[in-house]
C-alpha cells in the first residue's frame, strides 16, 4: 500500500521544549503525563531529556534561577545555643502540637521527619 502524504516531522520551539523539560524536572512528576498534557508522544520527550543529559546543543538548557552557593558554617563555639533542641511545630486544623528533638539526634529527626510527611 502506498501512502497519499508524505509524512511530516512535527517541530517543536526551543520555548516549549525548554519549557516540557523543566516542567519533567519536578519532583514526582511523569515524563508521559507531562508529554500527554502538550500533545508530544512520551518517546520524544524522553529523547529530549536523554540529549539534554548528553550535553547536545539542540535541546536548550534548563535554567531554574537557582544559583549553588556553599556557606561556610560558623564554629559550635560562636553558636548561642549550640546545644538547643530543635523545636518543630505541627498544625492540623485547631490542633498544634510542639515537637522537641535534641540536636545531637539530628539524623534520627531527618528520618522522622522524611516518615512523618509519606
Amino acid at each position: 500500500m502506498a501512502r497519499d502524504k508524505p509524512a511530516r516531522r512535527r517541530s517543536y520551539s526551543d520555548a516549549l521544549k525548554a519549557q516540557v523539560m523543566a516542567e519533567c524536572e519536578a519532583p514526582g512528576t511523569s515524563v508521559a503525563k507531562v508529554a500527554l498534557a502538550h500533545g508530544i508522544n512520551a518517546n520524544v520527550v524522553h529523547r529530549w531529556r536523554q540529549l539534554l543529559r548528553n550535553g547536545k546543543p539542540s535541546v536548550p538548557a534548563i535554567s531554574s534561577g537557582f544559583v549553588p552557593v556553599s556557606l561556610a558554617s560558623p564554629p559550635a563555639a560562636s553558636m548561642p545555643n549550640a546545644s538547643a533542641d530543635i523545636q518543630v511545630e505541627l498544625r492540623r486544623g485547631a490542633i498544634a502540637m510542639t515537637i522537641n528533638w535534641p540536636t545531637s539526634a539530628a539524623a534520627e529527626f531527618a528520618a522522622w521527619t522524611r516518615e512523618l510527611l509519606r
